[in-house]
Formats: structure tokens, sequence, C-alpha cells
């Protein structure tokens, strides 16, 4: 990963000994506070294989089962450390391995083709982390080519592998945007997300009705004549 990636990691001379208070997590929490474009990661985070992480991670969740008292023995209960860690390395946060990042190839723009192109609402599944709980959305992708064009599921994918990882929703709608510009080669794109974060609607103040909207406009896509054609082509009917 790039160093600016780690040094978020690096504690501050003056704040070694200081630990976050329950209000102060909390608040992190709450007010959805997103430290950096980057997803915060540590130099070694790959040093140790997938098999090994499951491993490792399916003995601390046997332990957190312990301490909230269940029954591990149970027919039911069993294979859970096991289930929950394959799915954390090889499912739910699989986007934190670049080497899952998958192929974006090009092709010429052999038609000419000169207007917005809009995919909406593709489907993903992120995880809030500051709870570990879901983040439940639709991502809304438009580009104007600059003389090459990308496979339409490639960019389903491109959500999907910046989805896959502990996330905020500010920091997922950067990392789609920038990344496409640097993959397209060029500033015009846009990127709405509008999403259902379960921990606002399964904990805290539990609303199950609001939904976060954020977006990312580059190029053409800052002035009101394309922003507005891009919006009009969503019309926001997004249900979940």
């Amino acid at each position: 990963m790039k160093q600016k990636e780690t040094m978020l990691n690096t504690p501050h001379k003056n704040a070694l000994n200081i630990e976050l208070s329950d209000i102060m997590i909390d608040e992190i929490g709450d007010n959805h506070i997103s430290t950096s474009i980057d997803t915060p990661m540590r130099a070694d985070a790959f040093d140790m294989s997938d098999s090994d992480k499951i491993k490792a991670i399916e003995k601390h969740f046997e332990s957190i089962m312990d301490i909230m008292g269940l029954d591990r023995a149970d027919d039911s209960l069993k294979g859970t450390p096991h289930r929950v860690a394959k799915m954390y390395i090889k499912e739910i946060f699989q986007g934190l391995n670049p080497a899952n990042k998958p192929k974006m190839a090009l092709f010429e723009n052999k038609y000419k083709y000169q207007e917005m192109l809009v995919e909406k609402n593709i489907s993903f599944y992120s995880t809030c982390e500051h709870h570990f709980v879901p983040i439940i959305g639709k991502a809304h992708l438009a580009y104007i080519s600059s003389g090459k064009v990308i496979g339409l599921s490639k960019l389903n994918r491109l959500v999907e592998y910046f989805a896959k990882r502990p996330q905020v929703q500010e920091r997922l709608t950067n990392q789609i945007g920038t990344d496409l510009q640097k993959i397209l080669e060029t500033n015009d794109v846009a990127v709405i997300i509008d999403a259902k974060h379960l921990c606002v609607a399964s904990r805290g103040v539990e609303d199950d009705t609001s939904s976060t909207i954020t977006a990312f406009y580059g190029g053409v896509f800052k002035t009101e004549d394309k922003k507005n054609e891009f919006l009009k082509y969503l019309s926001f009917t997004t249900e979940f």
C-alpha cells in the first residue's frame, strides 16, 4: 500500500499516552468521521497469508463467543468462528487486498460516442468501519470518453472492490471517482452513492428510513449543465 496509508497509524509524540474515552469513541462513530481518501492500512498488512489470517481470526472469534457466553458446542454454533473468519478474508473484506483489484481493460471508442455514459443502480454491500455493520446502497457512475471506453461490468466490479472493505461512505465515493479518472485518463467522471447504514438503522438512533447521499464531480461534471444532466438521468427513484 502507499506510504501515506500507513502514516495514519503512527501515533503523534504528544498523544502516546492518551486513550479515547467512550464518549469520544461514540462521537467519532456517530459523526461519520473519515481520515483520508486512502484506507488506513499498516505496512505489514499482507505479510500473513489469507489462510493464516483465517486461522487467527477464527481463534479470536471463538474468544468473543466465549466472552458472550455462547455454547460453541451447540451444533448450530460449532462452525461459526471459521465461517466468520473465512467471510471476513474471502468475502466482505476482500477489497483490502490490492491483489483482488479487477483488471480494467480499456477499448478504443470506435463509435466516436462523445456524450455522457451513465451506469446507474449498481448495488453494493459494504461495512461501516466504525461499528462493523453493513452499509447497503446503490452507486451511480458517469463519464465522458477521452478516446477510451471501459466494459460496463468493470464499473460494477470497481464499485464492489472498494466497497469490500471497512468503509466510510465519503471515502468510498472518492476512491471510486479518483480511480475511475486514472483508469479512463480523464477528469470527466461523476459518482453518486445513495446508501443505508445499519449503524444508524439497527443501533444508536435506530432510524431505518433515512439514507445518505454522497457525490464526486470531476472535470465537466463540475458545470451546472452536465451535473444537472447526470442528475436528470438518475431521478433518484432508488429503492433498497
